[in-house]
């Protein structure tokens, strides 16, 4: 007879549960790089779509062509209105553009930096942006601002390079390129108060067992008196902040009636700006920010898909 003892239903490595606390998620780690760039990017999510394309990898399918199933993800340019230091973790100093009217609009209050960024009182360099929602479909408001890492070994070199894209917008070709493997971080789909049955996946119970059947058989021992924080019990469900690594960057592109489905994507609309189409799927509803960064662990062999075919076909 198959062996059907498990330990438990339900990861521990996601502790604790709980909702995020903003939709622009925190990126705390960041890929080495040895060449002055930025190391990230940032979009809304439009939806879904599948496209074929000619296999590159080492399996069997190897130089046919096969389909996948691919995110898209619409990018508008990020505006760059600043520069910060940082010396083992704190801030040393901003430097913002002199455009009172953007920074007004931001809510930001111009402040002179503490100090230069030099070697000796600054060992990161980050640029501050913001999206251009009104440039998208997405239908927000506010511009949501966030940080992005500056790649290279010469803290001078990434202060001078970061100082040069101040009061530019970025373009997502400047800084990625087609076959690169990125992480997206995102905050997932919330689904609000759950039971254990969907939260953790616990067994139906059988009719006669108790008079309940979605719940778990137990919390726990009899003592100690107390319940363990292991035990499954109900909460919050979603919502969450993911990682998900080495998503395959399929294409980057400006002809939006090159991925724009008939009807426009469901709850979405159509693309109006510049895209990025991913592999696979990404956390989160439609219009969620979706934030990209270059591959921590991503392969080093880097080459172009070869895509034969992109479905517009309706979504509805």
């Amino acid at each position: 007879m198959t062996d059907t003892w498990r330990p438990r239903r339900g990861s521990l490595a996601f502790r604790p549960r709980g909702r995020a606390k903003s939709q622009v998620p925190r990126v705390s780690h960041w890929a080495d790089s040895g060449e002055a760039r930025l190391l990230g990017f940032a979009g809304y999510k439009a939806g879904m779509t599948h496209l074929s394309f000619i296999d590159d990898s080492e399996g069997p399918t190897n130089g046919q062509e096969i389909s996948t199933a691919v995110t898209v993800v619409e990018v508008p340019p990020l505006y760059v209105y600043g520069v910060r230091g940082y010396m083992k973790g704190k801030a040393v100093g901003d430097v913002l553009i002199d455009d009172e009217n953007v920074l007004r609009k931001l809510g930001v209050k111009k402040k002179k930096a503490k100090a230069e960024f030099t070697p000796e009182n600054t060992d990161a360099i980050t640029v501050l942006v913001f999206m251009q929602p009104d440039k998208t479909t997405a239908g927000k408001k506010h511009p949501e601002r966030m940080e992005l890492a500056v790649g290279g070994a010469d803290v001078a070199a990434k202060a001078e390079y970061a100082k040069s894209l101040m009061g530019k917008e970025l373009k997502p070709e400047e800084m990625f390129k087609s076959g690169e493997y990125v992480d997206v971080i995102s905050i997932s789909t919330g689904k609000g108060w759950q039971g254990t049955r969907k939260r953790f996946g616990t067994a139906l119970h059988r009719p006669k067992a108790t008079g309940q059947r979605r719940h778990s058989g137990t919390l726990g021992q009899w003592h100690p008196a107390y319940i363990l924080y292991t035990a499954r019990r109900a909460g919050q469900l979603g919502y969450h902040k993911r990682t998900e690594v080495n998503k395959r960057i399929m294409k980057i592109g400006e002809n939006v009636e090159e991925v724009n489905p008939k009807g426009g994507f469901p709850h979405y609309g159509f693309v109006r700006s510049n895209y990025v189409l991913l592999k696979g799927s990404v956390p989160g509803p439609v219009k969620r920010l979706i934030r990209m960064r270059l591959g921590t662990r991503a392969p080093e062999k880097v080459q172009e898909p070869k895509l034969t075919y992109v479905s517009i076909e309706s979504k509805v």
